[in-house]
């Protein structure tokens, strides 16, 4: 399907379920998909830093995208990510997630060596005239060590090689002058920016963001929807109670011990602990090498979803 210019609303980073060996679960990914999907959300993220992206297989890439595009059947724009270190090899994974029916991509900058944002537009450009279908940009300096510049953004969208911006840096100044630009600039048109950022949704869309990728829509769809209903509806008191109620969810990702894992084993495990707790995934397992959560850390992720209603 054509993606909506710009595109808005929920648009979760799917987790990607796996099995004890460490495959992809397609049946388990089937049921998340239809537990979004049933929550109302706008969009689907596969591939992204929620989706462990970085420690799938090209194989496995490709299976989650098939498995999601096939079974959304066209109901809803399916992003995939595309990201990798460098621009050969994001342009491989351009081509094959295309060919699976992904009907936009999402790319980081290169990452491994630094960057130079003349080397960075290269790379837009460069991936957009490849790409049958609308490229967004994915700002994650914590993981690439880029910032994207706004400036830069706004150039490649003037030009037509950028759709949109995914914004997970969490800079909401940042945020700010892209999404100022992309409303003031008569040459930026249909252009979506959208924050990754779980914490300052209602934030993000007070200043004119287009829409949200938070990773805990993975768990509670339903209350990321309710959030950008009320901020559209004006209703702040409403949003901000929401808000908060998500905050308080969102917790759950420090539920790891740090002196034995890292943050990334933490929170990912936590939004697969809290999925197999509500029935939506058979397993929880994480990919290698990071780190399970204990049955006692499990036991406190549940504690946080009924917390929050969800248990």
């Amino acid at each position: 399907m054509t993606i909506p210019t710009p595109l808005t609303g929920v648009v979760p980073p799917v987790c990607t379920p796996l099995t004890p060996d460490r495959e992809v679960d397609v049946p388990s990914l089937i049921r998340l998909v239809d537990h979004l999907v049933e929550g109302g959300v706008h969009g689907l993220f596969v591939l992204g830093s929620t989706s462990e992206v970085a420690y799938l297989t090209d194989r496995q890439r490709r299976l989650v995208v098939e498995t999601v595009t096939g079974h959304v059947g066209g109901r809803l724009p399916v992003l995939a990510g595309v990201i990798d270190m460098t621009t050969p090899r994001m342009l491989d994974h351009v081509a094959s997630v295309t060919s699976a029916g992904a009907d936009a991509v999402v790319a980081t900058a290169p990452f491994y060596t630094s960057t130079h944002p003349a080397e960075i537009t290269r790379h837009y450009r460069l991936l957009a005239a490849a790409s049958p279908v609308p490229v967004i940009a994915y700002d994650l300096p914590a993981s690439v060590h880029t910032k994207l510049p706004a400036c830069v953004i706004l150039d490649l969208a003037a030009e037509g090689a950028l759709a949109g911006l995914k914004d997970s840096s969490g800079d909401l100044a940042g945020f700010r002058e892209v999404v100022t630009g992309a409303r003031n600039r008569p040459d930026v048109r249909g252009f979506s920016v959208l924050t990754g950022s779980e914490l300052i949704i209602d934030a993000a869309l007070a200043i004119g963001a287009d829409g949200a990728v938070p990773g805990l829509a993975n768990v509670d769809p339903r209350g990321y929807v309710r959030l950008d209903r009320l901020c559209r509806d004006g209703d702040r008191e409403g949003a901000r109670a929401e808000q908060e109620r998500l905050c308080a969810l969102f917790g759950m990702v420090r539920v790891g011990d740090p002196a034995r894992m890292g943050g990334s084993s933490s929170a990912l495990g936590a939004f697969k602990a809290a999925l197999q707790l509500r029935g939506v995934i058979e397993c929880a397992v994480t990919a290698e090498p990071q780190v399970p959560l204990s049955s006692e850390e499990v036991e406190r992720v549940g504690k946080f979803l009924a917390g929050a209603g969800l248990l």
